[in-house]
């Protein structure tokens, strides 16, 4: 019996040791994979972020959304959606990318209709280059800027970007202005060569865009999108007459759907990492230089 006991005890020694075997090494082949995947700052571990810089993941993004009314049809937050779902499909196409937490908030100014809220120009800009700064001190070796909504670009953007380049010079601080106005053109040109009405806010452009990105249904009333028509765009102004229907849309979103909206989302995606591979491309070029750390 002693025999039989201290045989069990064994057994069940070696089998828990095959286990925690099988299991590290499980998580050992997991782990390259998973480390891959992070490019979220805000929901990875201090371990983690140090792991991915430590692979080549030392390119920062800063991207900022913003809150504004947008029509009956779209959510207040949609810059903030757009933001997210564009700053990480970047960080991923690039790989070599960790995203910080969208700013959502953006030069802007509250309105007779309900749904906006804005900061200055001064705000942003003290935003900017404090968490550019923080990011290099993390470990970041370049921080590219950018934004889903018009305040503040190009000039705040670029402005901080040289303030800083000229403070620290081996910081490495890019304004990527590809995914916003270039962009955005660009789809506008294929809808106006599709017969697509103009627009400047609220309208075909944007609202498609959310729906693509609104899989769980809270972002876009999609009832309302029928109906989601305001004020006429020509030659690129608002007309904006006595029968103005005042809804916070400048120009046509009924025709919006998500397949439109899946293409200037990759559109979108496709400018920057673009710009952004040529940015860094060329800073590899360039003879290194000595130059302070930042405090």
């Amino acid at each position: 019996m002693v025999i039989d006991s201290v045989s069990h005890s064994l057994l069940m020694l070696i089998a828990g040791g095959t286990a925690s075997l099988i299991l590290a090494a499980g998580s050992a082949c997991a782990a390259p994979r998973a480390q891959a995947d992070l490019v979220e700052f805000e929901k990875m571990t201090w371990v983690e972020v140090k792991a991915a810089l430590a692979a080549g993941k030392t390119t920062a993004l800063i991207y900022t959304g913003g809150v504004e009314e947008r029509g009956p049809q779209d959510a207040n937050g949609g810059h903030n959606l757009m933001a997210h779902a564009t700053v990480e499909a970047i960080a991923r196409e690039l790989g070599n990318a960790i995203f910080l937490p969208v700013l959502p908030y953006t030069p802007n100014d509250a309105e007779s209709i309900p749904g906006t809220i804005g900061i200055t120009n001064e705000l942003l800009a003290a935003m900017l280059e404090r968490l550019t700064e923080q990011a290099i001190l993390n470990g970041f070796r370049n921080v590219i800027l950018m934004g889903d909504h018009a305040g503040g670009q190009p000039q705040v953007y670029e402005e901080v970007a040289n303030k800083l380049n000229a403070r620290y010079g081996a910081l490495r601080v890019f304004y990527c202005d590809q995914v916003y106005r270039p962009a955005n053109d660009a789809f506008d040109q294929y809808l106006a060569q599709h017969g697509y009405p103009p627009g400047l806010h609220g309208y075909l452009f944007d609202t498609s865009e959310m729906m693509y990105l609104d899989k769980d249904n809270t972002w876009v009333r999609r009832d309302l999108v029928s109906s989601a028509v305001g004020d006429p765009v020509v030659d690129g102004k608002a007309q904006i007459g006595p029968q103005s229907p005042h809804n916070g849309i400048l120009g046509d979103a009924r025709r919006s759907t998500a397949e439109l909206g899946k293409r200037v989302f990759d559109m979108r995606v496709d400018y920057a990492v673009r710009q952004i591979r040529s940015l860094l491309t060329d800073l590899m070029i360039q003879p290194p230089a000595r130059h302070p750390q930042p405090p």
